[in-house]
């Protein structure tokens, strides 16, 4: 297995030999698995369904390491991370993609309980994903990428802690961005729109400019490569989510108050 860290940082990018998926074992991380393995590189899979990492590992034999883990275990993914980087060698990417979105209404007392789930995972599970790669990479470039949403620009009834966790992981990406700013290494943010996976099979409203899994994996890769700070796929949800931050408060409200909630854990 050839380690990471030969060549320019940026040839490394275009060509990784290995990177780092959260929430690898569906959905957008299982298919961001996928794009890089099929084109030789090795993978870190962090996700909390072991058998589903087994699964991946036994497809793509001596490519996969996988690491059954919850990002909510700081320990855990730190033993990980050292145990990755002392076998394949310091990643050229690292992607924080683990998330959950689950429907909350702050009047219901148990939603508290979801609410901190959905920050503990979707904004602290991205910083301790990153922590234990940054001084190495810091020497050997690379890419620092969270997975956000367009959810995160403003706030959805019913989608509280969602649309919140998803903000919070946007500043908190810029904010890593201007920490690690001359260091060789970018950091990107990615703002999907719709994209089928499980997680939105659930969702009871409609959803424009929905992409299939493996075309949002072949895109966001694209956007990996290029190193953009900031990037909504598809381009179109980019314009409307444009629109909807301009919208005035008034008129924001008049729209949405109304519009259909996600389910919560209990529906």
């Amino acid at each position: 297995m050839i380690s990471a860290g030969t060549g320019s940082s940026e040839s490394r990018i275009l060509n990784p030999e290995s990177v780092v998926i959260s929430g690898a074992s569906s959905g957008i991380g299982l298919a961001l698995a996928r794009h890089y393995l099929e084109r030789g590189a090795t993978v870190a899979a962090f996700a909390r369904r072991g058998e589903l990492l087994q699964a991946l590992a036994a497809e793509f034999p001596n490519q996969v390491f996988p690491y059954a883990l919850d990002v909510r275990d700081a320990a855990a993914i730190s033993a990980a991370a050292h145990d990755f980087m002392a076998r394949a060698g310091v990643p050229d990417i690292v992607i924080a993609n683990a998330g959950v979105s689950i429907g909350t209404l702050t009047r219901h007392a148990k939603d508290s309980d979801v609410f901190r789930d959905v920050m503990d995972i979707n904004v602290l599970g991205a910083v301790q994903t990153f922590q234990p790669f940054l001084d190495r990479m810091r020497e050997a470039g690379g890419r620092l990428v969270g997975i956000a949403s367009v959810a995160g620009f403003r706030g959805l009834p019913g989608a509280g802690a969602y649309s919140a966790s998803k903000a919070a992981l946007i500043s908190y990406m810029e904010s890593l961005r201007l920490e690690m700013h001359g260091s060789g290494v970018k950091v990107v943010t990615i703002c999907p729109g719709y994209i089928r996976t499980p997680m939105t099979d659930i969702n009871p409203y409609p959803m424009p400019f929905m992409l299939e899994v493996d075309d949002a994996a072949h895109r966001f890769a694209r956007v990996i490569e290029r190193g953009c700070p900031f990037k909504v796929v598809p381009w179109q949800m980019g314009l409307v989510g444009r629109a909807m931050k301009l919208l005035p408060n008034w008129l924001y409200d008049r729209l949405f108050a109304k519009a259909p909630h996600k389910p919560r854990a209990e529906s």
